[in-house]
């Protein structure tokens, strides 16, 4: 007897984690994971350090493990900086290769990029319609350049786009000689393109999206 109420308990969170997993999958059809410029030179001893951007890194790395458990769809952005005066991001470095958290695997798209719109002479659009993707989920760096535009550009185009906020990360600005720090730069940015009831963008952090 006590046998058999173990069979069943065990056949019954079998169950029930199968429901959940459909469910889960279910939840996220049609949606693609964008991590943009997660590359070397924005992290520690490269040409263009990025506040956090190692906790911003490992957020996105657990949200990519999710999309890989979940078989979902990831695309990888790079960028190549091909601009004259260009000091970071250079052809054939380092600092342009993406960094080792986030290494795409053989079967995720790359996509490189030349402007901060992912869009922009890509074959972006094209992609996510081949793979008939409707939602967008957003990670990656600079918040304020790279990020912004490609996510306002995704609204454009139609795009139902959630940005995971402790998964991007910028740096200090200046303004008319006055030094704007990153998280003040962050939160602005990030409350600007969730604002007007999240028109261009949901904003949640890393832990909302793996509950």
């Amino acid at each position: 007897m006590e046998n058999t109420f173990k069979t069943f308990l065990t056949l019954g969170l079998i169950l029930i984690s199968m429901i959940t997993m459909n469910a889960q999958k279910q939840k996220m059809e049609h949606t693609a994971l964008i991590i943009i410029d997660v590359q070397n030179d924005y992290f520690p001893g490269g040409k263009m350090t990025l506040e956090k951007s190692e906790q911003a890194a490992e957020n996105a790395r657990s949200i990519l493990d999710y999309f890989r458990k979940n078989n979902l769809p990831v695309i990888h952005v790079q960028h190549i900086s091909t601009n004259d005066g260009a000091t970071f991001f250079l052809p054939g470095t380092e600092g342009a290769e993406i960094n080792p958290l986030v290494l795409p695997r053989e079967d995720e798209k790359v996509l490189v990029k030349h402007f901060p719109n992912s869009f922009r002479e890509t074959d972006l659009l094209n992609y996510l319609q081949s793979k008939k993707i409707k939602n967008l989920v957003i990670a990656g760096m600079m918040t304020d350049v790279c990020v912004e535009s490609t996510t306002r550009a995704a609204f454009d185009f139609g795009f139902t786009n959630t940005i995971i906020g402790d998964a991007t990360a910028t740096r200090n600005r200046e303004l008319n000689g006055e030094v704007i720090k990153a998280e003040e730069v962050q939160r602005s940015f990030l409350a600007g393109i969730s604002a007007l009831g999240n028109l261009y963008a949901r904003l949640i952090n890393t832990d909302e999206l793996l509950k």
